[in-house]
């Protein structure tokens, strides 16, 4: 389970290197916001160096696309779903690799939906709509915004989905982590996004929630920090992971764990 949180989402990729050295397999991908966006190719086989490779190649213009006339959003969102599209071979949810769920927000009325079939890019593009910020995405006449607003750790889509051991990343900030000075605006946003958290992380089997500098921004510093950070978190609570999960009666390299 991938967790939402903009260039705090490069921790992800540290996590994931950490699991992978440790042959702790998967089966399913559960994805908000940049959790989906990277969680659609390591569904689809890509590994956490591959995926660093693939991020280097380009900075935020790589999937953004500025425009005065986007629609309640200064960035279109066009250029991220052609970009999904384009680099993986399917280009649909249900033809990856390993089972993807996309977790969006139905902007009416900011209910969580899950997506496990359809378009991998609209989807993706879907479930990053910062209000705002990326437009809204209309999908059969509903329109869906960032999953950080309903579900930004959406531990629920994989017990739905049958998971026998869920392993959720939660890249948001930590509570307590707003350094003095920071508005009232911003800090009651972060309160209500743990209120979301809180109880899906607790419904978790294992939390892996790297320590990241609380003022995020798309910068090629700030990246490597972040992955340096999920990675770091990861193989500091690898030996405990590695016993919840012999406990849970999966103990062997390559059996599912999530």
């Amino acid at each position: 389970m991938l967790g939402s949180g903009g260039p705090r989402g490069y921790a992800h990729l540290g996590v994931m290197n950490v699991l992978e050295e440790a042959g702790i397999e998967y089966h399913l991908v559960v994805g908000s916001s940049v959790g989906a966006f990277i969680g659609a190719f390591w569904a689809d086989g890509l590994s956490a160096t591959e995926l660093s490779a693939l991020a280097a190649t380009g900075g935020p213009l790589t999937v953004f696309d500025p425009s005065p006339f986007a629609d309640r959003g200064w960035i279109r969102g066009q250029k991220l779903q052609d970009y999904v599209n384009d680099r993986l071979d399917a280009g649909a949810i249900e033809a990856l690799q390993r089972r993807l769920i996309v977790v969006a927000t139905r902007r009416d009325d900011k209910s969580p939906v899950f997506f496990t079939e359809g378009n991998v890019g609209v989807a993706v593009r879907a479930s990053s709509a910062m209000p705002g910020i990326i437009s809204p995405v209309g999908i059969n006449g509903v329109e869906y915004e960032d999953a950080d607003e309903s579900l930004p750790v959406a531990v629920r889509a994989a017990r739905q989905a049958g998971a026998r051991f869920v392993i959720a990343v939660d890249v948001s900030a930590r509570e307590g982590a707003a350094p003095p000075g920071t508005s009232e605006r911003l800090i009651l946003r972060d309160r209500q996004r743990r209120g979301r958290i809180e109880p899906e992380v607790a419904a978790a089997d294992f939390l892996i929630h790297p320590d990241l500098d609380y003022r995020a921004g798309p910068r090629r510093g700030y990246f490597a920090m972040a992955q340096q950070a999920g990675q770091e978190e990861a193989r500091s609570v690898l030996p405990e992971l590695i016993e919840r999960l012999q406990q849970a009666g999966i103990s062997k390299p390559g059996d599912p764990a999530r």
